[in-house]
């Protein structure tokens, strides 16, 4: 118990904290914003002058179902892309409102995943987050929803905000939702408990996890805020998983919800969002000796060690690197266009330098721009 209470602790003294709110905490059944619940929540966090809080909101098309006349959260993306449009407005200008009774301003930042795996525009996210922490206010991150498509969708945004805590180096990461934790079964059968540590992924053996709740509202569920804790936690970053009711407990270090204790370090930024928030544009197949050459030693990929290529991309793309069986081993943003590359592979870049040019005389995937997949 002591190293329990201990590891609760490093929660409550935790400084920068990402906090993720899912729709269906701050929505009513009729799909509008329920002002009562969106005020609970502002309340407990704005009281918290000492901390730097990002939240992560969902609820945008939520929000705009009502006032379009939709009684329930459209399939099709144009209408879910219109939803969005009239629902982040009302979203913005509800926390806008609650947070201005503790004096405190708000910031939108609206992200995409193409924002966030290029390297200029992983820059931007991190200088705006950081720059408008340091000025009091407190940032409300979404995903586009109003222009993301289904190649450049997070996915839902429990992985957002697990990203997002890893962007911001913040020191604890809050999933609220509408169920007070993990449970080791279907909450609403009896016997089952609420799971209080999991300090790694031995702990979920057996565990059985639900999708997407009863109220229709949003997109994800347990399974989706799991992943987004063990994302969290592999990646240095303590995770709390519990109710929204109980925010004030879990901020204050509280023995509530689901602790998700830190498995590993932090690792360089960009890799994290290449590895799970980018979607490759297509694949490189690559010979043996550029796979011992990518996994084991870690080194760039070079024209030479490419066998093949598939698919349409650009520049700056992420793509797959592959096996000769067809297994991803790693995922890179890559240097050159699909049509450019079959004409360099299996080629030195000296030679390449000589017929076509120094910008040829450079790696087809950047070290620095790679990062393993474990299988």
């Amino acid at each position: 118990m002591a190293g329990a209470a201990g590891a609760r602790q490093e929660v409550a003294d935790a400084r920068r904290i990402v906090v993720k709110v899912g729709s269906s905490s701050l929505t009513t059944a009729a799909g509008g914003l329920d002002a009562d619940r969106v005020d609970a929540l502002v309340d407990v966090l704005a009281k918290h002058q000492d901390k730097e809080i990002v939240l992560v909101s969902s609820g945008a098309i939520a929000a705009g179902l009502a006032p379009l006349g939709l009684e329930r959260r459209p399939r099709d993306l144009a209408r879910q892309q219109a939803a969005a449009s009239v629902g982040q407005g009302l979203l913005v200008a509800r926390y806008t409102a609650s947070f201005a009774r503790y004096g405190r301003r708000v910031g939108q930042v609206l992200l995409t995943s193409d924002d966030t795996s290029r390297r200029a525009h992983y820059r931007n996210a991190y200088r705006t987050l950081d720059q408008l922490l340091a000025m009091g206010a407190v940032p409300i991150v979404n995903e586009n929803d109003t222009v993301a498509t289904d190649e450049i969708r997070f996915g839902d945004n429990d992985r957002l905000a697990a990203l997002v805590a890893h962007l911001v180096r913040a020191d604890l990461l809050i999933l609220l939702s509408d169920v007070d934790g993990l449970y080791d079964g279907d909450p609403a059968t009896p016997g089952t408990s609420r799971i209080a540590e999991v300090r790694g992924p031995g702990d979920l053996e057996g565990v059985s996890i639900g999708s997407a709740g009863k109220a229709g509202v949003g997109t994800g569920g347990m399974v989706t805020k799991v992943e987004a804790a063990r994302i969290a936690a592999a990646a240095g970053i303590p995770v709390v998983l519990t109710s929204a009711v109980h925010a004030a407990d879990a901020l204050a270090g509280g023995p509530t919800g689901t602790h998700f204790l830190r498995t590993g370090r932090r690792s360089a930024d960009r890799l994290l969002w290449l590895a799970h928030a980018s979607t490759p544009q297509g694949a490189l197949v690559l010979d043996d000796g550029a796979v011992r050459a990518v996994v084991e030693r870690r080194s760039s990929l070079l024209p030479a060690g490419i066998a093949s290529v598939e698919g349409e991309f650009s520049a700056g793309d992420p793509v797959e690197l592959r096996d000769g069986t067809g297994r991803a081993v790693a995922r890179g943003l890559v240097n050159f266009d699909a049509r450019e590359i079959p004409r360099l592979m299996g080629r030195s870049t000296r030679e390449l330098a000589r017929e076509l040019g120094p910008a040829y005389e450079r790696e087809v995937v950047h070290r620095d721009d790679l990062v393993l997949l474990h299988p």
